[in-house]
């Protein structure tokens, strides 16, 4: 098990304990969403093949295209949070020096 130092934003000390977690629910959301992609693809388009009915199979494939389009966006959510912390971090600079907050989740992620 790792742990990793608290982080200080704006002056404020977040505990290592916090930071920790936040980092395992990431690992787990980086790992489990592409994982649970294929194994709920794989059930549903199997179901449908083994059904062999042509209306069966487009329902299918319209149900994981739709699931792919939202693993995609959640997988993605992460790169977004650090894209607009960054900018807003930037923008919050006083006498050159940030809040913290890109630092910390350099940290985290």
């Amino acid at each position: 098990m790792f742990v990793l130092a608290g982080c200080e934003i704006g002056g404020v000390e977040i505990p290592s304990m916090i930071t920790t977690i936040i980092s395992y629910v990431v690992t787990g959301i980086k790992i489990g969403v592409p994982v649970l992609l294929v194994i709920f693809g794989m059930m549903d388009l199997g179901k449908s093949v083994m059904s062999s009915k042509e209306d069966e199979i487009k329902k299918a494939q319209t149900t994981f295209f739709k699931r792919l389009l939202a693993a995609a966006f959640v997988f993605f959510v992460i790169t977004i949070v650090q894209f607009l912390v960054g900018v807003l971090d930037s923008a919050g600079k006083k006498d050159g020096q940030t809040t913290g907050a890109t630092t910390c989740l350099k940290e985290i992620f």
